[in-house]
């Protein structure tokens, strides 16, 4: 077995690769950028090897550093992850010409299986079912529109060594083709230095399944059932469970056998993903095998007892696999949520900036249910625009679907993040989603529960009640302590937080009157016609509120909005302002200021870094007209017209940084 393994790559699968390689007692080197010296997966290895500036592309995208790293700390093996070089086949080469091990599949797989185009000919010649398409690189815009045309629309177009939703388009028509066809090529010289993008037919309300493979070196190859990665926005994976909800075992085990099929013709060695499309009749077609670690791995890691991580150190050290097909056996489920540095608000673009509270949701206290957190980050961490920005996976086991989305809810609401946008909202709405519990959900799934983008979860009455008597419970307990440090609160003297008082929570313009009356340690609600008891021990500044209503076990999230409170529960947020009646009553008197009108602005929606301006000034626009090109975490993002006008003055340029909200145009 290694006895040092260096790991070349960062965040979130560095700390969990880490982790195995502690248990195991092997030793670990991390490498790192200028951007993430200070990095949680810097400070866990054992050593780390300064590799270069922030940009991947001068830092953890440079084998002859990485390797360089490898030889001056004795490692003798190097796990890649996922991204980054973890499918470069040269990696590989070099690795093995150095002397050093990769762990991971043999350069012979990586280029079969890494390049979509070659390895759906392997596909379709080891009899494995393939989405009709174009089998060759496309040349240019008029190639892509004639072969969109013989395909026929909708068609997918997408980079040939791309991953992770980047260099991916769906065109319907022949504009979008062209479009397609220029953003997926940027995107993939961007993400993978290579241009090349091939176009398949895209399959309607599909479902995006994957099967998990193992391989060893001594001719076993099994695969350990199926992942349910459909929930997806732009193409990039959101939600993954395990097993699926729709298949059955006979289609499970069809899948399985070509996979393994696949995986066998190729010679693969470690653990690998082969991805089908799904179509609502149980049709399954490969999409393109990934020769590495996935993303989504724990949720099989959870439901088959097994480490994949530890599988592919001891298969990359010569280990044959220890079970057989038979033994691979399915308990219970399994289901992730990726927690992004996003604003869904703004159509999930990146958020960057310094985690200023960070804190993971508590072990369950339930019997036979599992939390698991995988993350890169801790409490001041930096989520930078140079890489992803994922912040860390979520992921619930319980013995059935049910258990495994309602430990994840409980997870979302006790999971804070604070100084950036984040999508734990949008996920626990996903959770409370009846399509989603029900499991009647495809790849368009959120573009179809929420074609509007995500506006913030709608209260059920239930809900928002709920919320006002916390918060005037809250209000209840601040004057209490108020009153124990100035002799009074608000102006009220003689305050006493054991008595009954009257409270006005302010919903926008809405009052909604509460008295809480102190009841045995509890707090009674009341607006005169219901009631709700509530218990909590919650102190004034908590930023995470365990309590229980009516004997139901609820946790909210609080924040201050200057003299207004913010509440967050099961994807909802509530603004509010909770008044004494008096206070109240003066509060309606005041004025309202009007928003400023920013509608004759283009502001950047992102942090990000303006690529091309497609106007100048004086410029007249169409409604739906490209504008602008800003890309962020290397996604390109194609800003457009919102109505017709004419460009009265610009105020950004090409290769400008830009801040969240900054003004590039101006329009008359």
């Amino acid at each position: 077995m290694f006895k040092k393994i260096l790991i070349a790559n960062r965040g979130e699968i560095a700390c969990r690769i880490i982790k195995t390689c502690k248990r195991m007692g092997i030793r670990t080197v991390a490498v790192y950028s200028a951007a993430d010296a200070d990095a949680l997966h810097v400070r866990q290895a054992d050593e780390a090897v300064a590799i270069g500036p922030a940009a991947a592309a001068e830092s953890y995208l440079v084998m002859e550093k990485i390797i360089a790293a490898a030889k001056q700390t004795g490692a003798e093996a190097v796990h890649p992850g996922f991204g980054f070089l973890s499918e470069n086949a040269a990696f590989v080469e070099a690795l093995e010409a150095a002397g050093l091990v990769f762990i991971g599949p043999p350069v012979k797989a990586i280029g079969a299986m890494g390049d979509k185009i070659t390895s759906k000919k392997l596909a379709a010649a080891a009899k494995v079912s393939t989405v009709p398409g174009h089998p060759d690189a496309i040349e240019d815009e008029e190639e892509a529109v004639r072969v969109a045309g013989d395909i026929g629309y909708p068609v997918m177009i997408k980079a040939s060594a791309g991953g992770g939703g980047k260099g991916m388009r769906v065109a319907a028509n022949e504009a979008e083709a062209r479009e397609g066809l220029r953003s997926a090529r940027n995107e993939a010289r961007a993400s993978f230095g290579d241009e090349r993008v091939f176009i398949e037919k895209f399959i309607e309300q599909p479902r995006h399944i994957e099967i998990q493979v193992l391989a060893d070196a001594h001719g076993k190859t099994l695969h350990l059932g199926e992942r349910e990665c459909s929930i997806q926005r732009r193409h990039q994976k959101v939600v993954e469970e395990a097993p699926s909800p729709f298949l059955d075992a006979e289609t499970r085990a069809a899948m399985g056998a070509e996979a393994v099929a696949l995986a066998a013709a190729v010679d693969y060695r470690s653990a690998g993903t082969v991805e089908f499309i799904v179509d609502k009749n149980k049709n399954f077609y490969f999409l393109e095998m990934n020769t590495r670690i996935q993303v989504e791995h724990p949720v099989t890691e959870l439901i088959t007892g097994l480490d994949l991580v530890e599988w592919m150190i001891r298969i990359a050290a010569g280990e044959p696999l220890s079970f057989g097909q038979d033994d691979v056996t399915l308990d219970g489920w399994a289901v992730e949520t990726r927690v992004y540095a996003e604003d869904p608000l703004r159509d999930f673009m990146p958020s960057i900036g310094r985690l200023v509270r960070y804190r993971e949701p508590p072990a369950p206290e339930e019997p036979g249910i599992t939390v698991r957190v995988d993350t890169g980050v801790t409490e001041g961490s930096e989520i930078s625009m140079f890489y992803d920005p994922m912040i860390a996976k979520l992921v619930t086991h319980g013995p059935d679907r049910a258990a495994a989305i309602a430990a994840m809810q409980v997870a979302l609401d006790a999971y804070l993040v604070r100084g950036i946008s984040h999508n734990v909202a949008f996920l626990a709405s996903v959770m409370a989603n009846p399509r989603f519990r029900d499991g009647d959900i495809s790849t368009n799934f959120i573009a179809e529960e929420f074609p509007d983008g995500f506006q913030g979860a709608v209260a059920a009455p239930e809900t928002r009640d709920a919320l006002i008597g916390v918060a005037a419970v809250l209000r209840h307990r601040r004057a209490g302590q108020e009153a124990a440090i100035s002799g009074q609160m608000d102006g009220v003297p003689d305050f006493d937080p054991s008595k009954p008082a009257d409270w006005v929570v302010m919903l926008g313009a809405e009052p909604h009157p509460r008295r809480v009356v102190p009841v045995d340690g509890a707090y009674r609600v009341t607006n005169g016609e219901a009631a709700l008891l509530i218990e909590t021990d919650a102190r004034p500044g908590d930023l995470v509120v365990p309590c229980f209503i009516d004997g139901r076990a609820v946790t909210v999230q609080t924040e201050r909005r200057g003299p207004a409170l913010r509440l967050g529960h099961a994807g909802t947020s509530l603004e509010v302002l909770v008044m004494t009646p008096q206070v109240a009553a003066l509060a309606e008197q005041m004025p309202v200021k009007e928003p400023p009108d920013l509608s004759r602005f283009l502001l950047s929606p992102m942090p990000g870094l303006l690529m091309s301006l497609a106007v100048e000034e004086g410029q007249a626009v169409k409604a739906g007209q490209e504008l602008a090109v800003v890309e962020a975490m290397k996604m390109e993002n194609i800003l457009r017209a919102a109505r017709d006008g004419k460009v009265a003055k610009v105020h950004a340029g090409p290769g400008e940084s830009l801040a969240v909200d900054q003004a590039i145009l101006e329009f008359d």
